[in-house]
């Protein structure tokens, strides 16, 4: 796998730290049927998602099995995640709680648009971040990394993406 496709899995994988829970495990635990893919992650609470993030983020380190000039890199890492985290988590209660839609389309669009600003800002923070430690790590810990941060993707980023397409071993991943 060429070098910059990697960097682009790390960091992608990295910047959705809040992601939805697959499906499978949502309907197995009754977070929600099919048709109702955003209930699951919805239905548990903030201090639950915390939670999850934690786990993942925890994993992803433990995974990567840094060594100590290693880990010394990762707290900014781990900060640049939870903030995206956090963002992601706000923006999720802004929607929830609604307010009053407005009809008017540029303001819409002016929204949007900060919005994706943000992210950007927060997205590049984490690049810079990252860079640091990605440039210490073997090849086996970027592998892991990679495999490791996928859940953390927006909207599951697992394996399994629609019927018919494969990412991973022996998918378009691999090329």
């Amino acid at each position: 796998m060429s070098r910059r496709v990697i960097v682009a899995v790390l960091l992608a994988g990295l910047a959705g730290a809040g992601a939805v829970a697959s499906a499978r495990a949502g309907e197995l635990h009754g977070w929600g049927g099919p048709g109702h893919g955003h209930g699951r992650w919805s239905a548990l609470s903030p201090e639950d998602r915390e939670a999850f993030a934690d786990a993942r983020i925890a994993a992803l380190h433990a995974g990567m099995k840094l060594n100590p000039d290693q880990d010394k890199l990762w707290p900014p890492v781990e900060t640049a995640i939870r903030d995206l985290a956090r963002q992601r988590e706000t923006r999720m209660q802004a929607r929830r709680a609604g307010g009053p839609a407005t009809e008017d389309a540029p303001a819409r669009l002016r929204g949007m648009a900060d919005a994706a600003t943000a992210r950007g800002e927060a997205l590049r923070k984490l690049a810079d971040a990252t860079a640091p430690l990605y440039a210490t790590l073997d090849d086996g810990q970027k592998r892991r990394a990679a495999i490791l941060a996928r859940p953390m993707r927006p909207h599951g980023g697992g394996w399994h993406h629609r019927k018919g397409e494969r990412d991973g071993p022996g998918g378009r991943d691999d090329d």
